[in-house]
């Protein structure tokens, strides 16, 4: 039977990532996700995990290490964050264009300088186009959750790509909340054994991995990577839809809407901000406001045909971005957003937020704030000229 705990965010990812089995776990602890790497290590000394261990002096060598693993066809596991997954870079890099079904927690934290320790994804968004599935989650079950259907979307044949579970650090990694923990046997209905046949290591069937590739090879290796990283759509639905009939806990697969099938306008979040936001929307309601709320969850590939969607009919929009797109003056999100609208036949209004920052509470009067402003740029038809930026005062 299930059994049900009260844990952190970063408790959840560990035990969510030893119930997937891993067989190697390389990670080196870093602030807010250090106590991911300390519960695995506490889970082999006790038993409960059956993992080799690799003790590393730095992320670059927890990612290369996962590399050769992965390639001997292993199951493989690690977590970083901010500083530490700007030093994997390299290796992080490769582990996509090889193909390496590897999955990685990211709790969430800002990027130096200023320097500051506490949660922002700036980190994992400033390198989403490294060829990763990125999947931002909202709260401590949804990590654990993730973590088992992150295997099994990543080592799916029509995939085959490593994938990030991102969670916003401190918000979450340090916050406890109760958790259900599935049953061991029914983890290993939904997730069987990893056996790869598309790359191994293999004394007896050797094979050239990362050759030097002229230009034409280098355009098959994209074209079918790009291929995946679309295909992944489509995995990410069904297993979340599996998922749900197994556990009985869904999440929307791509995106979550929340009352938008009757909205004029829409709140656009991502991450555990989405909590008080649907608090706001419900108080918005209850104030006979139409408005609505769609949770972004899958970062990368982006899924513009749900959010043009739950978006296309509507009177505006407005996204809340705890991030910055430096050449945009905007938020990361709201940009792809705005793309995802490409294909409608007309212009929606919308109105670009960014709060957060640095760890910064957002309220929930922040969000019904956001709403009027929303609800304004509606009545004018006319989308703002500027970011408007949550502040304590406003």
């Amino acid at each position: 039977m299930p059994r049900i705990d009260v844990m952190n965010g970063n408790k959840a990812a560990a035990v969510g990532a030893a119930l997937a089995r891993p067989g190697v776990i390389a990670a080196y602890p870093i602030t807010p996700q250090t106590p991911i790497v300390e519960y695995l290590t506490q889970f082999a000394v006790d038993g409960i995990l059956d993992s080799t261990m690799s003790e590393v002096e730095s992320e670059l060598s927890a990612m290369s290490i996962l590399t050769g693993a992965s390639l001997a066809g292993s199951r493989t596991f690690t977590a970083t964050s901010s500083q530490g997954l700007s030093l994997m870079y390299e290796p992080y890099f490769r582990a996509s264009t090889l193909r390496l079904p590897i999955v990685m927690g990211i709790a969430n934290r800002e990027m130096i300088s200023p320097q500051t320790v506490w949660g922002g994804p700036q980190d994992s968004l400033s390198i989403r186009d490294a060829g990763w599935l990125q999947i931002y989650v909202e709260d401590n079950q949804e990590i654990l959750d993730m973590m088992i259907q992150a295997f099994k979307i990543a080592e799916d044949k029509r995939v085959l790509l490593p994938i990030n579970i991102c969670y916003d650090g401190f918000y979450l990694s340090h916050m406890t909340e109760k958790v259900i923990i599935p049953d061991q046997e029914a983890v290993d209905r939904f997730l069987p054994e990893y056996k790869p046949d598309h790359i191994i290591l293999d004394p007896e069937n050797p094979m050239a991995v990362d050759p030097l590739t002229n230009g034409d090879l280098l355009m098959e290796y994209r074209y079918k990577h790009m291929e995946a990283q679309q295909n992944a759509l489509q995995v990410i639905q069904e297993v979340d839809r599996t998922f749900a009939g197994e556990f009985g806990r869904g999440y929307g697969g791509l995106v979550e809407e929340y009352r938008c099938e009757d909205a004029d306008i829409v709140l656009v979040t991502m991450g555990s901000m989405t909590g008080a936001a649907r608090e706001a929307v419900d108080r918005k309601r209850n104030q006979d406001k139409r408005v609505g709320l769609l949770k972004i969850r899958a970062v990368r590939p982006f899924p513009w045909e749900p959010v043009l969607g739950a978006l296309k009919n509507k009177k505006a929009y407005g996204v809340v971005d705890r991030n910055v797109s430096f050449g945009w003056n905007t938020g990361i999100i709201y940009q792809e957003v705005r793309s995802s609208l490409y294909e409608h036949d007309g212009t929606i209004p919308s109105v670009p937020f960014i709060g957060g920052l640095g760890g910064e509470d957002l309220t929930v009067e922040h969000f019904e704030y956001a709403i009027d402003k929303i609800n304004e740029t509606a009545q004018t038809g006319k989308t703002g000229k500027k970011t408007i930026w949550l502040t304590r005062e406003g």
